[in-house]
Formats: structure tokens, sequence, C-alpha cells
């Protein structure tokens, strides 16, 4: 099946924001300065805590800002005044420094969350749906190519692919027995999943803010960009799953991979 030209367009798009450099590299060009300076200053112990607050972080964005929103029409997603907002908690957490991430973090996620379920519903998405509750929580791991991941395991298809199983029964246990805690099986399970990827890219927001001198102001900064990178994935991932729901899964992943740059 042939793709109408205008779908091809929005494919193209879709891939270019997937398949970008990740946050890393687009902190570095944003400092001038490579960020393994900031990770030889992060605490010994920083993998382990950073792994904890980011699995906590997510699990209250999830049930804050995705599984208490209601289906509102609407048009254009507000970007602009979601990145205003963690802009703001940024400057909070640059300010206070590492000890407040623990703090700032499940806010900026919150934040994040919502503005990915605003870019979902403008991609006609039906978001009082599990299903497409689900989808934007998946964005978190869809962190875009990084220096340590295997490109066979980094692709956009391939994230999706693996985290197929667990979305899957999330889902299903979600539609069958509600939401009645946080603590659903299949939902923690998921969310574990998602915060190993996510915490990737923590991690590269905490050694950029560990820099001196980067304070309340670069701390505004590292979060707007932490934002519009995660924008740039949920924009990305919920064109392809638009064009899923016209084409057929098959027909769009065979079309994504095709699509070469350069």
């Amino acid at each position: 099946m042939e793709l109408q030209q205008n779908d091809l367009n929005d494919l193209k798009n879709a891939k270019m924001l997937l398949e970008n450099p990740g946050l890393a590299a687009k902190i570095t060009n944003l400092m001038g300065a490579p960020i393994e300076k900031g990770f030889k200053l992060l605490p010994d112990n920083w993998n382990v805590k950073v792994g904890e607050i980011t699995q906590t972080a997510l699990s209250k964005a999830a049930h804050t800002a995705i599984f208490t929103m209601k289906n509102t029409p609407g048009g254009e997603a507000s970007n602009l005044w979601h990145k205003l907002a963690v802009a703001t908690t940024g400057g909070i957490g640059g300010f206070f420094g590492l000890p407040a991430m623990a703090i700032e973090l499940p806010i900026t996620t919150t934040i994040m969350l919502r503005s990915i379920a605003d870019i979902a519903r403008s991609e006609k998405e039906d978001i009082f749906s599990i299903e497409s509750k689900i989808a934007c929580i998946e964005v978190f791991a869809l962190g875009g190519p990084n220096q340590s991941d295997d490109a066979s395991e980094s692709g956009y298809f391939a994230v999706r692919t693996a985290l197929a199983q667990s979305v899957t029964k999330a889902t299903k246990y979600i539609a069958q027995k509600g939401l009645v805690e946080e603590g659903a099986p299949a939902l923690v399970r998921l969310i574990i999943q998602i915060a190993e990827r996510f915490s990737i890219q923590v991690s590269e927001k905490a050694a950029a803010q560990a820099i001196p001198a980067i304070g309340a102001a670069g701390g505004a900064i590292i979060n707007t960009l932490f934002i519009d990178h995660f924008q740039d994935m949920g924009r990305g991932h919920f064109i392809v799953r638009r064009l899923e729901r016209k084409y057929g899964a098959q027909v769009i992943e065979k079309k994504y991979n095709e699509i070469k740059y350069g």
C-alpha cells in the first residue's frame, strides 16, 4: 500500500524526530562542553540513586498526569506552556543543586507527561483510552540514539518491540481490574522497564546540572531542553501511531525503515 504524499512527509518528519541525536549530544551542543565532565562530578552511588528517583518520578507522574486525565477536546498541543513550567522547576532545581532532584524530577516528569498527552490528543489519540495513556508513558523509553546503546536495540521500532509484551499485559490488567492502586503489578513492571531507559536521560540531565556555575539559569535551560527532547519523541511516536491506524502497523514500519537520510 502506497502512502499519500502528506502522510509520507509526516512519516519522514517522525523518523527525523525519533532518530535524531540523544539528549547528551543536544546538551553538549548547547553548553559547548562535553557532558562527560559532569559525570565525573556525580557521587559514586549516583547510578543506584538515579534509578530509584526515576522509577518513583515515572510512577507518580503516570498516576497524577495520565490516569486522572479526562478526554477533553482541543486543537494544537500547548508545548510552550509546558516548557515554561518545566523551566521554572529546573530553575529551582538548579538553584538547590543535585539534592533537589528527588523533589524536582517527579514534578518535571508530571508536566512532561501532560505535554506528551496533549501531543497525543493533537494526533487524534483517544487519550481517555488505557492504550493511549500507556502509549504516553512509553515515550519516556524513546530517548533517541545514545552512545551506550547497541544499534540493534536503540531504534524506534526495536524499543517498541522490547516493550510490547509488558505494554499488552499492563493494558489488559488495567482494562479488566482497573487502576485501584499504584501497585498494579503489570503496570509496575512496565514502569520499571521504561524507567531503565528513561534513567539514561535523567543521568545526562543530572550530569549537566552538576557542572559548576550552571545554577538556576542553567537548570532552567537544561530542563527546557529536556522537555523539548521528549516533546519531539512524543510527536514522532504519535505521528507513527496515527499512520498505523490508517495504513496498518506492518506497512508503516516497512516504510519507516525504507526512509534514508544523508
